[in-house]
């Protein structure tokens, strides 16, 4: 009987505990204005937030002056609960996501594009931007507590997109007509896989790894397609291209589900997201959806791989592959832009953040 009452009250204590948890908020943040895109634009500049849960329905706005700089890379990470901008200023700088402050600015002579942070938070990885050739072409490694300059690695010419792996390991950049894998620890080189991309096309475009650090997907720059590339032979395995004539205006986007079985593509000229499946090698295109405008080019799926979201304000169901939101400001006016977040809360906390890149997740 003893037992009996034990058992009980250790079940009711739980009960009571988890009825006293609060709801974990899921919310979309998008930066505007796009530096790269004047479509679909928001009025202001700043940051509006959607309710994932409740249809995607607009929350607020954040008004942050600066960002009429326009955006070139929105990166967030979650020991810092903050998200790290960089703008064609350029200015570099990060925003407490929980405080929702600027808690540091610097401006370089170089860098600015699509940047990256390493998972412990400390330090923040700026590209020079494609516009930057030659030597000085690379990463900056700035200090994530204040922006201070660590270093520059001179890495190719024209670098202008980065990320970092899941697992934390590994940088990658993409410069012309090469992808280069450094180590996040000292930004050692790992690999250096060229020719990759498509030289009439200013070489490797907006990229995604899976989640092993194996196979990279990189957008074409001439043609609507990709290269496969694997990342320990150093080289490219696959080059696919779209239907059955080859469509001559570049890829910008390319993004695969968090469970690594379908990559999709943007063709942001024909207003469309090509998709494939994943599991085969090459992947095989098994579909594709229409967008309601042209743009920039992006596409990225929400953590648990429900939502794909684009450079449009178009949200698709990522297994039916159906439109189910708009994205829409407080006017109802439809809005978008290619630099948006994931961010959970929790008891005004911040639980989890997302990545503008569509990394496999495996």
């Amino acid at each position: 009987m003893r037992i009996l009452l034990s058992v009980t009250t250790i079940l009711l204590s739980t009960a009571a505990l988890a009825c006293d948890q609060s709801e974990t908020k899921r919310y979309l943040y998008l930066s505007t204005p796009d530096a790269a895109q004047t479509q679909g634009r928001a009025d202001g500049a700043g940051i509006l937030i959607f309710d994932i849960d409740d249809g995607h329905k607009f929350v607020r706005r954040i008004d942050i002056p600066v960002f009429e700089e326009g955006l070139r890379g929105f990166a967030a990470n979650l020991e810092t609960h903050s998200a790290y901008f960089s703008t064609q200023n350029p200015r570099i700088g990060a925003f407490d996501l929980e405080t929702d402050q600027i808690t540091w600015e610097q401006t370089y002579a170089l860098g600015s594009d699509r940047s990256s942070i390493t998972m412990d938070g400390k330090k923040v990885y700026v590209p020079t931007g494609w516009w930057i050739s030659g030597e000085e072409s690379g990463v900056l490694v700035l200090n994530a507590d204040n922006g201070e300059l660590i270093k520059h690695v001179r890495v190719g010419s024209q670098a202008h997109n980065s990320l970092v792996s899941v697992d934390g390991r590994f940088l990658y950049l993409g410069t012309s007509m090469m992808l280069t894998v450094l180590d996040t620890e000292n930004e050692s080189v790992v690999h250096q896989i060229e020719p990759v991309g498509e030289s009439g096309g200013q070489g490797v475009f907006p990229f995604t790894v899976d989640a092993a650090n194996r196979i990279a997907y990189v957008s074409l720059g001439s043609h609507v397609g990709f290269d496969v590339v694997d990342l320990e032979q150093e080289r490219v395995l696959h080059h696919v291209l779209v239907g059955d004539e080859p469509i001559l205006h570049r890829t910008h986007g390319v993004a695969l589900t968090p469970d690594e079985t379908e990559l999709w593509i943007s063709d942001q000229e024909s207003r469309k997201l090509f998709i494939f499946d994943a599991t085969q090698m090459p992947p095989v295109q098994t579909g594709e959806v229409e967008l309601s405008q042209g743009g920039h080019g992006w596409v990225t799926f929400s953590l648990d791989g429900r939502y794909a979201w684009t450079h449009t304000p178009d949200v698709f169901d990522a297994e039916t592959k159906k439109l189910v939101a708009t994205l829409r400001d407080e006017n109802g006016n439809p809005v978008s832009g290619s630099k948006f977040i994931e961010v959970h809360f929790r008891d005004g906390k911040v639980v989890a953040v997302g990545n503008e890149f569509g990394l496999g997740r495996r």
